[in-house]
């Protein structure tokens, strides 16, 4: 079973989208900083993550100033009358070296859902299609992110588990979440998502 397929098995086991918005509706999309639908990612993030904790993005920019460059960028597109509109995003940044233990892994980061679509199952979408990328494609060992602690119960459900002890980044209490490549990840993810309707590579 591929990579993918067993992606679409987590997310039917993970919970439903909202019946009020069918799942065909809504797109992944894997995207780069020069995507016209990169701005509307930023402003997401900002809503969502930034603004609360007193940033914007250019101070983010700013602390972390090759993030944005080196993350490959997932975003949820919704498919309006009036336009695309992005309803979700997720930032996948990989190491630059192996950790201590020869791992090659990646981080999950900055990820949002516009405050009217949360509960539809977007967010766990985007982990599944960060998910296929990094152990399917990029052959990465494992996934980790620092995750808020309202967001700890997400991330278990999903399938990670927590390492370490709490800790605050801004003044918030964070806890790594770690998921280790399954047994036998297919190496070619990127050609099977081509023929998934709901995914769509802008890369």
């Amino acid at each position: 079973m591929g990579l993918i397929h067993q992606s679409r098995n987590i997310v039917a086991a993970r919970g439903a989208p909202h019946p009020a918005y069918p799942a065909f509706v809504i797109k992944i999309e894997r995207i780069t900083p020069e995507s016209p639908l990169f701005a509307s990612s930023v402003a997401l993030r900002e809503l969502v993550l930034l603004n609360p904790i007193g940033y914007d993005h250019a101070k983010f920019v700013a602390e972390y100033p090759s993030v944005d460059e080196r993350a490959e960028h997932f975003v949820a597109v919704f498919d309006h009358p009036t336009g695309p509109r992005v309803v979700g995003c997720l930032l996948l940044l990989t190491d630059e070296q192996p950790s201590e233990n020869g791992q090659t892994q990646a981080k999950v980061m900055q990820m949002a859902v516009d405050p009217q679509r949360q509960g539809e199952g977007l967010g766990r979408r985007l982990v599944v299609a960060a998910e296929a990328r990094a152990f399917g494609e990029l052959a990465l060992s494992r996934l980790y992110c620092h995750s808020q602690d309202r967001a700890i119960e997400f991330y278990k459900a999903i399938g990670w588990h927590p390492e370490g002890e709490p800790f605050e980044e801004a003044g918030i209490g964070h806890m790594k979440m770690v998921l280790d490549a399954p047994p036998h990840p297919t190496s070619d993810t990127a050609s099977t998502l081509e023929g998934d309707p709901l995914y769509g590579d802008g890369v």
